[in-house]
């Protein structure tokens, strides 16, 4: 069994992005993009409405993992003005899922796929052996993403989900990278009793 590569968010660069560790000189770009309703309406918590709630969520979704010996966490920024315009996370869960938000003014131009394609090949040199990502069975772009890395849609699911508790129909997609493609993470299958497999995704 490979043993994991312990790192801490490691800078990358692509063609056109630097991605990097959040810092508190960040606050104001991360609460623009989590202030967006529209950016934030598939996303796991609610729309920050204030500096004081971005701080918070800055402190608790990253800067807490920064003092961990091993985190994937970053901050997506173009390398002209080094200004967050969203972030790239590695879950530190069993599943490690994989997740991201932009800002709404820069969809549809490949950053987010740019970006998760550095991440993830980060993540597969560190030895983990597979990644997991789900997305809302209506925001279909988020899983044009997940295909365009390289994963593979697995099965859906209906959760009740928190915090909104509204329910969700969610599609998982998985990529393995220890050849071990007969593997699926079963865990949301046997947690939710609502699941089946698509035909047509």
């Amino acid at each position: 069994m490979k043993l994991l590569i312990r790192e801490n968010t490691p800078k990358l660069e692509t063609e056109r992005l630097i991605l990097r560790k959040f810092t508190h000189m960040d606050i104001e770009a991360l609460f623009e993009i989590l202030s967006d309703e529209e950016v934030n309406t598939y996303l796991p918590w609610f729309t920050l409405k204030s500096i004081e709630e971005a701080e918070l969520f800055l402190q608790e979704r990253f800067l807490f993992y920064y003092d961990k010996a091993s985190a994937y966490r970053y901050a997506i920024c173009f390398k002209e003005d080094d200004r967050p315009i969203g972030y790239v996370l590695l879950s530190v869960a069993e599943s490690n899922d994989l997740g991201y938000g932009l800002k709404k003014e820069f969809w549809n131009r490949g950053i987010a796929t740019e970006a998760s394609k550095a991440v993830v090949e980060r993540i597969k040199r560190a030895g983990y052996p597979f990644i997991t990502a789900t997305h809302d069975r209506n925001n279909p772009p988020s899983g044009q993403v997940m295909k365009k890395l390289g994963m593979t849609y697995k099965y859906s699911y209906v959760e009740l989900w928190q915090p909104k508790n509204i329910t969700v129909t969610y599609r998982m997609y998985q990529l393995n990278f220890d050849g071990n493609n007969e593997r699926t993470y079963m865990e949301y299958w046997n947690k939710y009793p609502e699941h089946f497999i698509e035909k047509h995704v």
